[in-house]
């Protein structure tokens, strides 16, 4: 009887213990592994969860670096998480980075049960070209991608309006940066445009998820800098704009003097955003 009660003790506090895995593998498209890394809270649950997305201009970055600011938060904040890979330039274009949010969020709701997940309750978040892609996906949802909301750090929404004003106040950018990623086939040549011309600006403003509004989507959170130099702040605030026509959510958190990518918000004054984020996403999901 005292064996048994071990076992028991001993199997319920491995039910209770966190959960860390990296490199779980969540599709294969074309032979080609997409992987993530995920963080799951003590406790039984079921947990609100979250969805993270790098950036890095669709021809860099990580799921171990770039989102990082957030995970603890979330951790803290009783989610669980899974930040995850896509195909990137230079050997992949768009929609295949769209389709692998997509899977993303189909297996996350596929195995809610083996990770603890209230499926009611998850989120999508990105950063940069990240922040694209998940503003992209919660604007041509299915219901099989729905999601609960979603938090965009600084993801471009109106990339036609970006390209004309690369072209027209490029002392305005960092174009330093915006060319290395142009040589490697990331940026807005990740979409197949050859440049700043009507064609591209066509194309740019066809795949702008701000042009794919509508009602019923999900509460969205924007975080921006005031100072990127990358993607403007502005195009945070028109994104709200165009969602609240919608009738739907939207509130923006501003970092005052913030430039492009949350890992060079040092400042005491900047940091806030890890709260905010935070109480935002339990009051839109009605979160004790």
């Amino acid at each position: 009887m005292r064996t048994l009660r071990l076992a028991l003790v001993f199997a319920a506090t491995l039910a209770a213990a966190p959960m860390d895995q990296k490199g779980v593998e969540f599709a294969n498209p074309g032979g080609h592994p997409l992987l993530l890394d995920l963080h799951v809270p003590d406790g039984p649950g079921p947990f609100p969860a979250a969805i993270l997305v790098h950036g890095g201009g669709f021809d860099g970055g990580n799921r171990a670096t770039n989102m990082a600011p957030t995970f603890q938060p979330l951790a803290d904040a009783g989610f669980a998480w899974f930040s995850i890979d896509y195909r990137m330039a230079p050997e992949f274009r768009f929609p295949q980075a769209k389709e692998d949010v997509d899977t993303a969020i189909k297996w996350v709701k596929a195995n809610a049960k083996t990770y603890k997940v209230d499926a009611s309750k998850i989120v999508l978040s990105g950063e940069s070209a990240g922040g694209y892609l998940v503003n992209y996906a919660a604007a041509h949802e299915t219901p099989e991608t729905k999601v609960a909301a979603v938090v965009d750090f600084y993801g471009p929404v109106d990339y036609e309006k970006i390209a004309r004003q690369r072209k027209d106040y490029p002392g305005r950018f960092n174009m330093a940066s915006i060319s290395g990623h142009q040589a490697k086939g990331g940026g807005i040549w990740f979409f197949g445009v050859e440049g700043y011309d009507d064609a591209s600006y066509a194309k740019l403003k066809e795949i702008s998820p701000i042009v794919a509004i509508h009602k019923g989507m999900p509460p969205f959170l924007e975080i921006h800098g005031t100072r990127d130099d990358q993607v403007p702040y502005e195009q945070s605030t028109i994104m709200c704009d165009a969602l609240h026509k919608a009738g739907v959510a939207c509130d923006v958190v501003t970092i005052e003097a913030g430039g492009h990518g949350m890992g060079g918000w040092k400042d005491a004054d900047q940091q806030h955003y890890k709260a905010d984020m935070v109480a935002w996403l339990k009051k839109t999901l009605n979160l004790k």
